[in-house]
Order: C-alpha cells, then sequence, then structure tokens
C-alpha cells in the first residue's frame, strides 16, 4: 500500500520538542490523549488493528501498519475518497525529541485533501505541543 509513486504528493510537518520520546509516544498512542489533540478514537498499539478517528465532521477509517515503541508509528488514514498512510517518526535530540510526521498518498486531483492536511496537521501539531507541556 506504501504508494509513494510520482504522482503522489507529501505532506511533512515536523518540530523539535522539548521532550523525551517516551512522553510524546505516550500522547501518540494513548486514546485519551489521542482525543486532546487529534480526535476521539479506538486507537491501540498493535500492528493490525483497525481504528478510526471520530470528528464533528465525519469519521477517517485506519488500521495500524508499523509500532516501534518510542521510535515509529504507521497506520493507513482512509476518508472521503483519501487513501493515505500516517508516519510518526522520533528521534532524540540533544535537547528533546524531534517528531516528523508524514502523509503519503495524495493525488494529483486530490488538491483540496492535500491542503487541508497541511493546515490540519500543523493545527494538530500545535494542540499536540499544548498537549504535551501540560501531561506528566
Amino acid at each position: 500500500m506504501n504508494d509513494a509513486s510520482p504522482h503522489t504528493r507529501t505532506v511533512v510537518v515536523e518540530r523539535d520538542l522539548p521532550h523525551p520520546a517516551e512522553k510524546i509516544w505516550r500522547a501518540l498512542t494513548q486514546p485519551h490523549l489521542i482525543e486532546a489533540w487529534l480526535m476521539k478514537s479506538d486507537f491501540a498499539p498493535v500492528p493490525g488493528h483497525r481504528f478510526s478517528f471520530k470528528a464533528d465532521w465525519g469519521s477517517v477509517a485506519c488500521e495500524v501498519v508499523v509500532i516501534e515503541p518510542n521510535s515509529s508509528l504507521s497506520y493507513t488514514w482512509s476518508a472521503m475518497g483519501l487513501e493515505s498512510v500516517v508516519t510518526w517518526t522520533l528521534c532524540p535530540t540533544s535537547t528533546g525529541t524531534h517528531l516528523r510526521m508524514e502523509q503519503t498518498g495524495f493525488r494529483p486531483e486530490q488538491e483540496q485533501a492535500y491542503r487541508g492536511a497541511q493546515y490540519g496537521w500543523t493545527t494538530f501539531m500545535a494542540e499536540l505541543e499544548t498537549v504535551l507541556s501540560r501531561e506528566d
């Protein structure tokens, strides 16, 4: 399903965060924390687990592809005709963790979804930083 063909585009949002990878990992994988910065979900950190994100505008059907605790998380993201993959990568730094979110699979005719994801993930990342700053 990793269709990173030249005909698709990718949204990437990266941040250097002053938190250990373990803390960020919890915010990416624990449903009550995911809900605080992204959407309500029935996520479980188990490869092959099917789950969904729910919001007032609708829902996203997902399946866990990769789980490497405190390092890498990847899941499919299917909504409104978009079939994509979201990958989170956590790399320790001297001051905390470099967090990278990459969503691949936007076809050329999905300009609105692509632009929406650029805006959405930037907003979600800011919310994640807020959650991390108050979580302990």
